[in-house]
C-alpha cells in the first residue's frame, strides 16, 4: 500500500498531524493525496492525564477522552485518513519518496513519513536509530531521548513531532508541534508556497 504521508504514533502530535492534513483535502494540490496513521498505542502519558488548563476543552476531560474522541473525530471528519490500529512499526528503510515501513503485521510505502510515538528510552525502530539522541528537555536522570532534527526536519522526507522533537511534555506543546509539520507538508505540497488550513463557519 502506497501513501503519501504516513504518521507513526496516534498522541496528541500525531492525531493533530493527522487531523490537519485531512482538512486539506479541499485544496488542490492536497486533494489527491493519500493520508495514514499507524495508531497503535501501547502506553501513553494521556492514560492519566486530566485536561483543565488546555484552551477549549471543558474542565474534566481526560487523556482517554482525548484519545478516544480523537480518533472519532478523525474518522468522522476526514474518513479519508486511515486509521491503522494494533501494529507496531518494526522498520523504516529507504529514502524520500519511497520509504517502506514494515509492522509486526503488514508493509507499508510512503513518499512522507512523520514519527510521533513518544519519547521513551526504548524506541526501537530500525532505520531510525541513527537520529537519536539523548531528550534535550528532560532531566537526564529520566534517560528520555527525541530525534535529532531541524525545524521538525530529521531527514529528507522524514519529519517528528511532539515530545519526540525535543519539546516538553505538555498538551498543547503537542498538538501545535503536530500543526507545524502538517502545515509544513502542505506548504511542500503547495509548491513551496506557505499552507495553512482553516475551517470556516458558512456565512
Amino acid at each position: 500500500m502506497k501513501m503519501d504521508v504516513l504518521i507513526i504514533g496516534g498522541g496528541v502530535a500525531g492525531m493533530s498531524c493527522a487531523l490537519v492534513l485531512g482538512s486539506a483535502k479541499v485544496k488542490p494540490y492536497a486533494k489527491d493525496k493519500s493520508i495514514g496513521i499507524i495508531a497503535h498505542q501501547r502506553a501513553s502519558d494521556l492514560d492519566r492525564a486530566l485536561f483543565n488548563n488546555v484552551l477549549g476543552l471543558p474542565l474534566g476531560t481526560t487523556g482517554k477522552d482525548i484519545l478516544d474522541n480523537g480518533k472519532l473525530q478523525l474518522k468522522t471528519a476526514y474518513p479519508h485518513v486511515q486509521q491503522i490500529e494494533n501494529e507496531k512499526v518494526l522498520k523504516v528503510s529507504g529514502s524520500s519518496g519511497q520509504f517502506t515501513i514494515v509492522t509486526n503485521k503488514s508493509k507499508y510505502h510512503a513518499a512522507i513519513i512523520v514519527v510521533a510515538c513518544g519519547k521513551s528510552n526504548l524506541f526501537s525502530i530500525e532505520g531510525l536509530n541513527q537520529y537519536v539522541i539523548p531528550h534535550e528537555n528532560m532531566p537526564p536522570q529520566k534517560e528520555r531521548i527525541q530525534l535529532k532534527h531541524i525545524n521538525h526536519k530529521v531527514a529528507k522526507g522524514i519529519y517528528v513531532a511532539g515530545v519526540q522533537a525535543g519539546l516538553r511534555n505538555q498538551f498543547a506543546i503537542a498538538a501545535g508541534s503536530g500543526a507545524q509539520v502538517a502545515t509544513d507538508i502542505l506548504t511542500l505540497w503547495n509548491d513551496g508556497k506557505t499552507s495553512m488550513v482553516h475551517d470556516a463557519i458558512e456565512q
